[in-house]
This record gives structure tokens, C-alpha cells and sequence, in this order.
């Protein structure tokens, strides 16, 4: 299964996007309220259950790598990608998508390509996984080691990209939409 490295990085990313916001719901309610259409005083809480639902569901899916928790992973990033595509398409208080709980984090053309690419490993995992995690990584080289190692460091560089990243390119359009002397 040559995707599972990626299947388990967006498991992680799912658990840490999921625990960021649920512990950090503010920025997250006042970006997506107005795309869900909530009062502020239910657009907080809804961000709190939705965020540890996300978190479970990246814990769950990457402990058993089953044809329904792999799809619902793979599902969970493809919405991801519109709801960001939508972000970048209207600008105003959706123009954050805060997956990390990260305030001022611009939405990038950069994380919708991430989702796709996550939610099709995740897909391909869908199709082809059966079994839980110890039992695929007994199949992988010294016991699935250097694989688990991968897949942290990956998710960790996934996140930086998507927030540290999008927050440089938004500094750059500020800097070059209206940096002070420029003429």
C-alpha cells in the first residue's frame, strides 16, 4: 500500500487541526459562521464539537485503516478543499480558513491542493485497507519505525506549509498591494 504513509499523515493532521480548534474555537466560529450560516453564540460550541469530532475521527482512522474510517478521512478532506476554495474565491471573514486554530492564517491555493492529495491517498487507502495499523506496520521494514518517524515529521511539515507558509504569501500581497512609499 504505497499511500499509506500519506493516509496516516492526514490522520495526524486531522487530530492536531481537530484539537487546535477545539481547545482555540474563537477564530475558527468567526470564520466559519458566516459560511454555516450561525449566530456567533452557536457558531463556538458547533466549532468545539465539530473540532473533536475531527480529532477523533484522525485517531480512530489512524489506528484501524478500515474502508470506512480511511473514506470518512478521505470525505473530511475533499469538503476541506471546497470549503477552502470557497474561502479563496470571497474575501471578508471567510478569508482565514484557521484549520489550526491559528488566527489570520490566509486560506492558499497551496492547502487545497494538499486536501486533494490527502483525500486521494486516503481514497486509495479506502479501497485497499483491511486490518489495523500494528498489522500493517509489521509488514513495512523494522517494524514500521522509520514509516511512523516519516509520517510525524511529515505531518508537522504539512502544518508549517499550511499556516506559516499561507501567513508569508499574505504578508507578501500585503507588501505588495500597498507597502508605505511605494509609488
Amino acid at each position: 500500500m504505497a499511500v499509506l504513509g500519506l493516509y496516516l499523515v492526514a490522520c495526524l493532521l486531522l487530530v492536531m487541526a481537530g484539537l487546535a480548534k477545539a481547545w482555540r474555537p474563537d477564530d475558527t466560529a468567526r470564520a466559519m459562521g458566516p459560511l454555516l450560516r450561525l449566530r456567533p453564540d452557536v457558531a463556538r460550541p458547533f466549532v468545539r464539537v465539530l473540532a473533536g469530532g475531527e480529532a477523533a475521527l484522525g485517531v480512530v482512522a489512524f489506528w484501524f485503516p478500515a474502508p470506512v474510517t480511511a473514506g470518512a478521512v478521505g470525505a473530511s478532506y475533499v469538503v476541506f478543499a471546497g470549503v477552502v476554495v470557497r474561502a479563496r474565491l470571497r474575501a471578508g471573514p471567510l478569508a482565514s480558513c484557521d484549520c489550526f486554530g491559528t488566527p489570520d492564517t490566509p486560506a492558499s491555493w497551496t492547502h487545497v491542493v494538499v486536501d486533494l492529495v490527502l483525500a486521494g491517498a486516503s481514497l486509495a487507502v479506502a479501497a485497499t485497507a483491511a486490518g489495523d495499523l500494528v498489522a500493517l506496520l509489521s509488514q513495512q521494514p523494522a517494524q514500521g519505525v522509520p514509516l511512523v518517524l516519516t509520517v510525524a515529521v511529515g505531518a508537522w511539515l504539512v502544518r508549517l506549509a499550511l499556516v506559516e507558509l499561507a501567513r508569508l504569501w499574505g504578508v507578501r500581497t500585503q507588501l505588495s498591494n500597498g507597502t508605505p512609499g511605494r509609488r
